[in-house]
């Protein structure tokens, strides 16, 4: 199971990635996690990032595909790995294609967690976070049910926010998801359903 995981701000890529990785033990690769590691470990290519990080200017292509090439070359990666956050547009996924051929381990699937827009801002807007625990509920939850801390909305879920994460979302990422479509490696999931039915409409599609 080699795949790329696809999905916008909310669409529940991080809890399908989560079931995945509990009940398979695939390496869930999360280009952000791997900045911070390698710039924490001091490598080449960590110190290359970080004087971009720095400057708050975006890591350049060929540095976050050369920490992608790296991590893949782990040896936890041999039986299969989901790649989240990466690539981000279609010169990053040709890039990416190119550098699992040398390693002689395609993809075996794009896979697209899809919910409408609409469904997206109604479901981020009413999020609500417990300030004690970190718990994750919804507007309906006035006291945190975990600890009964006091429950707050995040600046980022605020509409205005929301909306505008939604649209770059998709702005950068349409193109690759026509990508994949063209490579007949998409595979798309009607995320707008329960976690667990969502779940086993992923294992179906990808035949595990």
């Amino acid at each position: 199971m080699n795949i790329v995981l696809l999905g916008a701000p909310g669409a529940g890529k991080g809890t399908q990635a989560a079931k995945l990785v509990e009940e398979f033990g695939t390496p869930h690769i999360s280009t952000g996690d791997m900045l911070r590691a390698a710039v924490k470990a001091g490598t080449e290519l960590g110190k290359k990032a970080k004087s971009f990080m720095d400057a708050g200017d975006l890591v350049p292509d060929d540095v976050i595909i050369g920490l992608v090439t790296e991590r893949l070359g782990e040896p936890d990666t041999e039986k299969g790995f989901i790649l989240d956050g990466f690539p981000r547009t279609s010169a990053q996924a040709v890039a990416l294609d190119a550098e699992l051929s040398k390693l002689g381990r395609p993809l075996s699937a794009a896979l697209l967690i899809d919910v409408d827009s609409e469904v997206i801002v109604k479901r981020l807007t009413s999020r609500r976070m417990c300030k004690d625990c970190g718990f994750i509920g919804s507007e309906a939850n006035e006291q945190c049910p975990k600890c009964g801390g006091e429950m707050y909305q995040r600046d980022d879920d605020n509409e205005a926010t929301v909306r505008n994460r939604l649209d770059v979302y998709e702005k950068s990422t349409s193109p690759l998801i026509d990508y994949y479509r063209g490579c007949d490696l998409l595979v798309s999931i009607d995320g707008d359903r329960d976690p667990n039915v969502v779940y086993a409409d992923v294992k179906k599609a990808l035949e595990l």
